[in-house]
C-alpha cells in the first residue's frame, strides 16, 4: 500500500472517532446547560435541608429520572464522582492529529495558495500553530481580565478578535485552511478552558469540601465563566468543521466577512436556545439570523457568466483542458490523490457532460477548483469552459 492511500485511511479513521467523542462532548454540554436552565427549587423540606438548590424530573427511554443540584455540595461526599473532561480531551487530540494528517504533512496541497500569498509549506504550517497558541492566550488573558466584569463587553471584544483573525489567515493561507484554522483555535481554547481552568477548579473544590473547607469561590465563579462562553463557541466551532464542503464561502474575495457574518448568526442562534431554556421565547432572535443568512448568501452568490461570442467550443475541446487539470485527480485512477475527492469522476466524455453544472461553478464561477491551483489552470481554460457550458455543453 503506497503512502497516499495509508494518509487516506488514516484521516478517515481519524475523522470517523473525532466525530464520535465530539458528539458526546457537546451532547454532554448542551445536557447540562439545559439541566441547569430547567432546574426548580424543591418543594421537598428534606430536600432543601440537604442543601438541594434545584431539581427536575424526566423521562428518557422508558425510565424517570430525578436530578439535584446543590448550593455546594451535599454533607457527605459520595465515594464516586463522575468527571466530565476525557470527551473534550479527547475531541481536541482526535481533531489535531487530523488537521496535522491532513493539512500540515500535506500543506502545498491544502495549506498553501500561490494566488493569496507566496508562503512556503513549512511557513503555512507554522502559521496554523501559531493561531492555536496565540488564540489561547489572547482569550485566556481576556478572560482573566473580564472575570468580574460585563461578559456582553468581552464577548464582542473577543468577537472583533475572531474576525481579525479570520482577516489575517485569509490572506496568508488558502481560504479552506484559514476557516479551518479559525475553527481549530475556537476549539483549542474550548478545550484549553477544561484542562487548565473548569476541571483543576473542580478538583480543588472537592479537595477543599473533603478537608471540612469553604472552597473558593473563585473557582466556581472562573468554570460558570468559560462553561457559558464553550456553550456559546460550539455552533461557530462545528460550521468551521463543514465549511470544506461550501467553498461559495471560503473562495469569496471578502472570505472573513463573511465567516464573521455567519459566526454572529450562529451567536444568535445559540443564544435563542439558551433564553428557552430559561422560559424566555425571543424569537426575533433566529429570524434575525436568518436574515443575516439568508442576505450572505445572496451577496456572495456567484456573479452568472456571460455567453462569449463566436463559435462556441465543442466537448472535444473541453475534454483535454479537463483531463490536464482536473482529471489527475477527479478520475477513477487518479495520479495526485488516493481517489477522487467527493467521488466525483471526470475521465469520459459522458460525465463531463452530465457535471457540467458543478464543474462551471467550482472551477469557472469560484475558482475553488483545482485545489489550490496545483494543475495550473488559467483563465482563458476557465472561460473556454463557460463558454461551452453556456452553449449547451454539447
Amino acid at each position: 500500500m503506497d503512502s497516499a492511500y495509508l494518509i487516506e485511511c488514516g484521516t478517515l479513521l481519524l475523522r470517523w472517532l473525532h466525530l464520535v467523542v465530539g458528539i458526546a462532548w457537546i451532547g454532554s454540554s448542551f445536557y447540562f446547560v439545559w439541566l441547569d436552565n430547567h432546574l426548580r427549587v424543591p418543594t421537598d423540606p428534606d430536600l432543601k435541608e440537604k442543601g438541594v438548590t434545584g431539581e427536575i424530573w424526566a423521562v428518557h427511554g422508558g425510565g424517570f429520572y430525578n436530578p439535584q443540584k446543590y448550593a455546594v455540595a451535599p454533607k457527605k461526599l459520595p465515594d464516586e464522582l463522575h468527571w466530565f473532561k476525557w470527551e473534550s480531551y479527547s475531541t481536541w487530540m482526535t481533531g489535531f492529529f487530523l488537521v496535522g494528517t491532513l493539512y500540515y504533512s500535506q500543506a502545498a496541497t491544502y495549506m498553501v495558495d500561490p494566488a493569496v500569498s507566496s508562503l512556503t509549506p513549512g511557513q503555512a504550517v507554522l502559521v496554523g500553530l501559531a493561531t492555536l497558541v496565540g488564540g489561547w492566550l489572547f482569550y485566556d488573558g481576556l478572560c482573566r481580565l473580564f472575570i468580574k466584569r460585563s461578559q456582553l463587553v468581552f464577548g464582542v471584544i473577543y468577537f472583533a478578535f475572531v474576525v481579525g483573525v479570520a482577516y489575517v489567515l485569509t490572506h496568508l493561507l488558502s481560504g479552506r485552511a484559514a476557516y479551518l484554522h479559525v475553527g481549530a483555535m475556537i476549539a483549542t481554547t474550548m478545550s484549553a478552558n477544561v484542562f487548565f481552568w473548569i476541571i483543576p477548579g473542580q478538583k480543588k473544590v472537592v479537595a477543599a469540601l473533603a478537608r471540612g473547607e469553604t472552597p473558593d469561590p473563585v473557582h466556581g465563579q472562573r468554570g460558570k465563566q468559560r462553561s457559558v462562553h464553550n456553550n456559546y463557541l460550539t455552533l461557530p466551532v462545528l460550521f468551521c468543521m463543514i465549511s470544506n464542503h461550501y467553498a461559495f464561502t471560503y473562495t469569496n474575495a471578502h472570505a472573513w466577512l463573511v465567516l464573521a457574518l455567519i459566526f454572529f448568526a450562529a451567536v444568535l442562534i445559540r443564544h435563542f436556545f439558551n433564553l428557552r431554556h430559561k422560559g424566555v421565547f425571543r424569537w426575533q432572535l433566529p429570524a434575525a439570523a436568518l436574515v443575516v443568512l439568508l442576505g450572505t448568501f445572496a451577496w456572495i452568490a456567484p456573479a452568472q457568466s456571460k455567453v462569449a461570442t463566436g463559435q462556441a467550443p465543442t466537448l472535444a475541446e473541453i475534454q483535454p483542458i479537463i483531463a490536464q487539470r482536473c482529471a489527475v485527480c477527479h478520475s477513477e485512477k487518479p495520479s495526485l490523490m488516493p481517489s477522487a475527492p467527493a467521488g466525483v469522476l471526470l475521465d469520459t466524455p459522458e460525465r463531463i457532460h452530465a457535471l457540467a453544472p458543478r464543474i462551471v461553478l467550482q472551477a469557472v464561477q469560484l475558482k475553488a477548483m483545482p485545489l489550490g491551483n496545483a494543475t495550473h489552470m488559467t483563465d482563458a481554460e476557465r472561460a473556454k469552459i463557460a463558454a461551452w457550458a453556456l452553449a449547451g455543453a454539447r
